[in-house]
This record gives structure tokens, C-alpha cells and sequence, in this order.
């Protein structure tokens, strides 16, 4: 009886296969959307991500720094043509107890960093480096076009992969899982060199939306940032004012201000 079984467990396993291997590129994507979400992860509002990360600067071990406090805040494009440029409206803050390590946010128009606002082209390339995920929500449009890559592995999870190229010929490669559809792992060229991330430990919120609970990202094949989320909201309002940072008052100018409260 154990061997009939084990026959019938391989023979449907090689069919799945089989079926696999037929699959087009839009048909991997159109799965990995629903695995995703559906309608919800498709064209989500807002997200809001909490939890902690490793920061690794330049990727060095030696250079490791940990943020007890990760957050962000994303407001969704309603439509996206451009993977790598930046859209919507995004903040993250990453501080050790009250220490700021980092803040950048965009408005959807300006950039700011803990410092305040950042000069135009600084922000483009920084961007540039960061927004790449998404696209797949629209890769499904009529002016992206796909390509089903050869099979691959991520953290031992089979996997397909498919090419994404958006309508200023820039290309995403999508690595999504043969067995759940999860998508685990996203690469794209940018200024600092490959990038890559790969996604994992994934949980469900009672709406259906599926979010990594840990994500890793690499340059040039180096660990930079190990981000750990562990918690989620989607849809929940978000103030425009979370999207810009001021910069920080100088202590001279603290006093001056001081001075004026009193007149």
C-alpha cells in the first residue's frame, strides 16, 4: 500500500510539473497576484509595516547597526509605467530607542531625509535604488511585455522566473514559488549595482493580503539591509504630513525662537 502511495504522490507530483512547464509568463504572474491578495494587493490605498532590521553599510559584517524601530508608510500609485522611479508616496524611519538612524521620505513630489529636503538629483538616484517591486501589480498592462526566464531556486523553494520590462524598456526579474506562488525574490540593475531581495516567512492578514514577514536586500551580491516585519496594516489612513521631514532646528536657532515665544 506504502509504495502505491508513494507511486501516486510521485505521478502527481510530474504532472504538476508537467503543467508548470506549460505555463506562460502572464499565467505565472496572474497566479502570483492571487496568491498575493488578489484585488486587495493589487491596488492597495496605503500600507503601513512595523518591526526591526540589521542595516549593514556597505555590506560589511564590522559595519552592522540594528534598528529596534523599522517602520513605513506607502501611499500606492494608481498607475505605474516607470519600475524604478519613485511614485505614490513613501516614508521609512529606522531608529535604535530614540536615536534616528535614518529617515527618507517622498511626497510625491520632494524628497527629505533626517535633514530635511534632498536636492532632486540625489533623490532620483537614491530612488532608483529602492522601487522596483511593485511594478508587477501592472506588469499584466498592454505596454509591459513578459519573458519566462529559465527555472530557479530561492532558499530551496523551486521557482519560476519571469522577466518584467515596463514601458521605458527597463527590466524586473520576478523569482516566484512553483509550490505556494509567493513571489520570493525580485532583482533589478540600479547605480549601486545589481540589486536584489529576497522574500520570506510570510503571514496573512484576516483581509487576505499576504506580506513577507522578512525581507533581505544585497548589492552587488552583499548583504545591506535584513528587515524583519511583524506587523501590518493595509487601507488605514495616513496623514499627508507623514510624507514630509522637516529639518532639524539648529540650537541657535532654538533660542531664537525661544526669544520670539516670549515677545
Amino acid at each position: 500500500m506504502r509504495s502505491v502511495l508513494l507511486l501516486l504522490f510521485g505521478l502527481l507530483a510530474s504532472l504538476s510539473g508537467f503543467a508548470g512547464e506549460a505555463m506562460s509568463a502572464r499565467e505565472i504572474v496572474e497566479q502570483a497576484q492571487r496568491a498575493a491578495g488578489g484585488a486587495l494587493w493589487l491596488r492597495p490605498k496605503t500600507l503601513y509595516l512595523r518591526g526591526s532590521a540589521t542595516l549593514y553599510a556597505d555590506g560589511a559584517h564590522a559595519a552592522a547597526t540594528h534598528a529596534d524601530q523599522y517602520e513605513m508608510w506607502r501611499e500606492f500609485p494608481r498607475s505605474n509605467a516607470s519600475a524604478h522611479e519613485a511614485n505614490g508616496k513613501v516614508r521609512i524611519d529606522a531608529k535604535r530607542g530614540a536615536q534616528v538612524i535614518f529617515q527618507t521620505a517622498f511626497d510625491g513630489q520632494s524628497t527629505y531625509n533626517q535633514q530635511g529636503l534632498v536636492p532632486g538629483a540625489v533623490a532620483a538616484k537614491e530612488w532608483s535604488e529602492a522601487f522596483g517591486f511593485g511594478i508587477i501589480r501592472f506588469a499584466l498592462s498592454p505596454e509591459f511585455a513578459l519573458l519566462r526566464l529559465a527555472n530557479d531556486v530561492v532558499d530551496a523553494k523551486p521557482c519560476f522566473v519571469v522577466r518584467v520590462r515596463d514601458a521605458s524598456a527597463t527590466d524586473t526579474t520576478f523569482w516566484i514559488d512553483q509550490a505556494s506562488w509567493q513571489i520570493r525574490k525580485v532583482g533589478f540593475d540600479t547605480p549601486k549595482g545589481w540589486h536584489e531581495r529576497v522574500y520570506s516567512d510570510f503571514f496573512t492578514l484576516p483581509n487576505g493580503w499576504v506580506q513577507p514577514g522578512r525581507v533581505r536586500l544585497t548589492y552587488r551580491g552583499a548583504l545591506s539591509n535584513d528587515i524583519r516585519w511583524t506587523h501590518a496594516e493595509v487601507n488605514k489612513p495616513i496623514a499627508a504630513s507623514r510624507f514630509v521631514i522637516t529639518a532639524p532646528k539648529l540650537a541657535s536657532n532654538a533660542a531664537s525662537d525661544s526669544a520670539d515665544d516670549t515677545k
